[in-house]
């Protein structure tokens, strides 16, 4: 119910799922708006689709944690509560992203070991899907957050993309080892003694070359690089399309090769990937853009298909619980700062 977008797009979204998959689909929101809208898809059939009614709708602009707080009715929370009874089993929103990861905090809690758990996001590259994470849900954070960001992201690309041993990397200022500030130093520190397939520092632009499979930084730094990047994707867009438009010639020339011009499209669009997945909780979550339109709302329920079905949960805990040692090591280091300290 609070996307930009409106009901209607998560509603088309959700009847292509229900018609091109076996999934069942429940949509939470006013059923005064929501059954009109089910109602006119012609592709609809009856059986894996419904309604349950909601009152409220927490907006874009609300702050997260008094809208949970006030709106107990909202869409929102609701889900999360069915899937806290275990009565969904993932939920998907385009809504306020800071209240969907707030609602499924409250109502599902963190995986053993999980300290923060973060937003992933998918990236075309040159070769194949990076994962980068966290692209928004923690802002500060410390060297073990990193660590662990890596660790589920790492466990998301081998059980969803079928990359074996993912290759990873932290986003710094340099590839070479000691370089970054003291957050991505002490990260670096934390991998050189897994067992993941860790590569050391990876620069920004070395990103969507597709060498390494999942990057690692804070929230801060991973929602600007997913902004800048969504961007960018639109900008070419736009200047291609002024380019081909100038001249017949040109034109000509898109005739001839839009066939490519067409997969690269598809390529860079966001709505191929669907939504970003919220790693760490107890249960599976979708964010998707609040733009999102009906293609990127059927992919985000396919991927929490795929996620549920997959069992990534089962994966990040294993992987977790190999490197406690490291994550306790840690923790003891800032415990004796802190003692120090004071």
């Amino acid at each position: 119910m609070g996307t930009d977008r409106g009901p209607e797009e998560m509603v088309a979204g959700a009847v292509q799922a229900v018609t091109e998959s076996a999934l069942e689909v429940v949509l939470f929101g006013d059923k005064n708006i929501l059954t009109p809208l089910v109602k006119s898809r012609p592709e609809f059939g009856i059986g894996r689709l419904r309604i349950v009614h909601t009152t409220e709708v927490v907006g874009m602009a609300e702050s997260p944690i008094d809208a949970i707080r006030r709106k107990r009715d909202s869409s929102i929370v609701v889900a999360f509560e069915y899937l806290s009874r275990g009565e969904v089993d993932a939920v998907v929103s385009a809504g306020n992203s800071g209240a969907t990861m707030a609602a499924a905090l409250r109502s599902l809690g963190r995986l053993p070991g999980v300290s923060r758990p973060g937003i992933a996001s998918v990236f075309p590259t040159l070769k194949k899907p990076v994962v980068m994470m966290d692209v928004g849900a923690n802002v500060d954070c410390r060297p073990r957050h990193l660590f662990q960001f890596g660790i589920m992201a790492a466990a998301f690309s081998e059980v969803i993309l079928d990359v074996e041993r993912p290759r990873v990397g932290v986003l710094s200022i340099g590839e070479e080892q000691g370089k970054g500030n003291s957050l991505v130093k002490k990260t670096d520190d934390l991998f050189r003694q897994s067992s993941l397939n860790y590569v050391g520092n990876t620069e920004g632009g070395e990103v969507f070359r597709g060498d390494v499979d999942v990057v690692v930084c804070d929230g801060f730094v991973g929602n600007v690089c997913l902004k800048i990047s969504e961007g960018l994707a639109e900008a070419l867009t736009g200047l291609l399309r002024i380019e081909i438009n100038k001249s017949p010639l040109a034109k000509v020339g898109y005739f001839l090769a839009r066939g490519a011009f067409t997969n690269f499209k598809k390529r860079i669009d966001y709505a191929e990937y669907g939504g970003a997945p919220l790693l760490g909780l107890k249960g599976t979550g979708i964010v998707c853009h609040g733009r999102s339109n009906a293609k990127a709302i059927k992919n985000a329920i396919f991927v929490a298909g795929s996620l549920v079905q997959n069992k990534v949960n089962d994966r990040i805990v294993e992987l977790l619980s190999r490197h406690e040692i490291i994550l306790a090591d840690e923790n003891d280091g800032l415990e004796r700062a802190s003692s120090g300290a004071a």
